[in-house]
């Protein structure tokens, strides 16, 4: 008896130790939602929930910090490693199975949202923004290829081009008193109601004010263009052979570094994760109106995400693979988690390295290009997200929309995006194009505000569980070209050593 108790004790001992910080991870989510709807019952000032989400200010702050260094060394070590040849056969497949797995996620939302139809059920209000356009959509669609290559990279590291809309009063003498109109009034009776008078009105309308577009600039991290630098900058540190390995060698260490930092950093993740969501919970609306108006919206847009997360992209691995997807998605769990609290595919991607390198084993090559690349283009949960929205919207106006019209927002939606940033709430900038391209009114997205925090939350897991589970696909086509690649790469540096007589080399990299 006493040996079996020990076994047991042992045995949980063996898996809290493996598993420690996955299982403190869950803890402080489960512990930050308590803490958040206690709290709400306290009626804190906006100065105390301020002070109380520092804390989780500071998570968000240390993981953005590794953003750029991770990116740019990842991108460029990864690249320069592999030969022409492998690199364009991956770049292809990689982008064109990201492409693929968007398109059918915004199926998926198009089929939720007609089948459940939330819009039955929302409540319009009207804003006091009405007629005010946030964007066009051929801006936001100049704007997205404008930030694939930036101006300047040092700028780009901290700001992303934006066009705004200013507003112009046209106020024009000559047209205004063209415009102008008399109305006359018969049969007016002064006070005593005797004597009959008439009025003469002058009316004349109010100026015209029309939009102009300016060139500005938004904060945030321009990821598209330092994605794009990174990886053209790699391919030709690749072709330039033994003069550009210093480089090569500098992004390596880099690399390495900062997966170093992450691994100390992770344990202060779940104390972060506590204050963070407990933070936004504090800060939302009341839960119980939002609810009536916009429930069926946010359970369609769950649904959505869950039949494509927990359906489709583990089936597409399992019939590509043929291997278990529920052992690859328990090694994530802790970038999910992570998602989940940021929600910032962008600032989860220094442990969504970690996670497949040290639990599913991923080459490290092929997770230095597919991840950078993923958390760029790879918004699953957001096109999903923009299709479901801009089809609610369609409902709410009581807007039948017709089958090619459908198409064209599955296509803006998964255009839109890609361009995307992997920040918080990032799809409600990019929503613009999808309502425009089918004559919707984009002040409506002022519907779904009270519910985008929550929901981007969802939605960002997808987005990272869909990039993880690619570079494992990855791995899984390109198993034999990267093992080729990397036995000609050992035998390069052996024949290397033995000529300057050094000990055998250290394989990191593979």
């Amino acid at each position: 008896m006493a040996v079996a108790l020990d076994a047991i004790l042992a045995r949980i001992k063996d898996v809290c130790k493996r598993n420690g910080l996955l299982i403190l991870s869950v803890l402080s989510v489960t512990i930050g939602c308590l803490l958040g709807f206690f709290l709400r019952t306290r009626r804190l000032s906006q100065q105390e929930i301020s002070y109380f989400q520092f804390p989780g200010e500071l998570l968000m702050r240390m993981l953005k910090m590794l953003i750029l260094p991770l990116v740019v060394s990842s991108l460029m070590s990864g690249l320069a490693a592999l030969d022409a040849k492998t690199s364009s056969r991956l770049g292809i497949i990689t982008v064109t199975y990201y492409l693929w797995t968007t398109f059918v996620a915004v199926v998926v939302g198009i089929i939720m949202v007609s089948i459940i139809h939330p819009g039955g059920a929302a409540q319009k209000e009207s804003t006091e923004e009405g007629g005010k356009p946030i964007m066009s959509s051929a801006d936001a669609l100049l704007d997205l290829i404008r930030n694939m290559f930036p101006a300047n990279l040092v700028e780009a590291t901290f700001k992303q081009y934006r066009t705004r809309s200013i507003p112009i009063i046209k106020s024009n003498k000559a047209s205004s008193e063209s415009t102008t109109r008399r109305i006359i009034i018969y049969g007016v009776q002064d006070e005593n109601g005797s004597n009959v008078q008439n009025f003469a009105l002058d009316i004349t309308p109010p100026p015209e004010v029309i939009y102009k577009s300016e060139p500005g600039a938004s904060d945030g991290m321009n990821v598209l263009g330092i994605v794009i630098f990174s990886a053209t900058m790699g391919i030709m540190l690749g072709r330039m052979g033994n003069s550009g390995v210093p480089l090569v060698s500098f992004c390596q260490c880099l690399n390495e570094s900062v997966m170093k930092i992450v691994a100390v950093a992770v344990w202060y993740f779940p104390f972060g994760i506590v204050f963070l969501i407990a933070g936004k919970i504090l800060e939302m609306d009341d839960p119980s109106a939002i609810g009536k108006k916009l429930g069926f919206y946010a359970i369609t847009v769950v649904c959505g995400l869950v039949v494509h997360g927990l359906f489709i992209l583990p089936m597409m691995y399992f019939f590509i693979t043929k291997k278990n997807p529920i052992v690859f998605i328990r090694g994530i769990l802790q970038a999910l988690l992570i998602a989940l609290a940021t929600s910032s595919s962008s600032a989860t991607l220094p442990i969504t390295f970690k996670c497949l390198l040290e639990n599913n084993h991923v080459d490290r090559r092929i997770a230095r290009f597919v991840l950078p690349v993923g958390a760029t283009i790879n918004m699953d949960g957001t096109a999903l997200y923009e299709a479901v929205a801009a089809i609610f919207i369609a409902q709410v106006n009581n807007y039948e929309l017709d089958f090619g019209q459908i198409i064209t927002i599955s296509i803006t939606a998964t255009a839109a995006s890609i361009g995307a940033a992997g920040i918080p709430q990032a799809g409600l900038v990019t929503m613009v194009i999808v309502l425009t391209s089918v004559g919707l009114p984009t002040d409506d997205i002022t519907l779904i505000i009270a519910v985008d925090w929550a929901l981007d939350r969802f939605r960002t897991m997808i987005n990272v569980l869909g990039d993880a589970l690619a570079a494992g696909i990855m791995a899984h086509i390109c198993r034999k070209e990267f093992i080729k690649d990397g036995d000609e790469l050992e035998e390069g540096l052996f024949a290397l050593n033995r000529k300057v007589d050094l000990p055998p080399p250290c394989l990191y990299w593979s």
